[in-house]
């Protein structure tokens, strides 16, 4: 499956960005879903992560209570909402795709995930 983010940005602090990831090429409805993030001199670190179905989320706790993930299966998209942005949410996201067994399940681990867009950049100035 290919993944292909959207939507970041140059944003002030406190702005709003919504990432969107969409996938072509495989069964999306299949995979759970995740977005994590990478900034200069620092190791990828997750975001958050949706079951396959949507019933299932979580997320970081740096950004708990601002962001929000999504998903619609139907246009075969993975969503990520952002509010409040800090100038420490300045980072290059990249969405991410794995098949789970279980239905409700999802991933914090960057290693499980088997598919990865190429990322959007988002900066926040303070």
């Amino acid at each position: 499956v290919q993944l292909q983010a959207s939507g970041g940005g140059l944003v002030q602090a406190g702005g709003s960005l919504r990432l969107s990831c969409v996938a072509s090429g495989g069964a999306f409805s299949r995979y759970s879903m995740g977005w994590f993030r990478q900034a200069p001199g620092k190791e990828r670190e997750f975001v958050a992560a949706i079951s396959r179905s949507g019933e299932s989320s979580t997320d970081a706790n740096s950004v708990q209570g601002r962001f929000t993930i999504s998903r619609d299966n139907a246009k075969n998209t993975v969503f990520l909402q952002m509010n409040s942005l800090k100038p420490e949410d300045t980072a290059v996201y990249y969405c991410a795709a794995v098949f789970l067994l279980l239905s409700g399940s999802y991933s914090q681990k960057p290693n499980d995930y088997n598919y990865w867009g190429q990322g959007t950049q988002v900066t926040v100035s303070s």
